[in-house]
């Protein structure tokens, strides 16, 4: 399976400027898991730009 980069980057919601994982979701993932984070895509633009992506913040939004 080829990576879908140009698709990708339409429909990343990162906002972080120096993002060089923007539009290679399995290297975003695979990132933000070893950190013991989620993606920007998983959370509303609002709390995304905070670039708080724990765990503890995903289910504080989503209870």
């Amino acid at each position: 399976m080829e990576c879908q980069k140009e698709d990708n980057i339409k429909k990343c919601p990162c906002t972080y400027p120096g993002c060089d994982k923007k539009g290679l979701c399995c290297e975003c993932i695979a990132y933000h898991l070893k950190r013991d984070e989620l993606p920007a895509c998983c959370f509303p633009a609002d709390v995304e730009k905070t670039y708080d992506r724990s765990f503890k913040k995903f289910v504080e939004i989503h209870s």
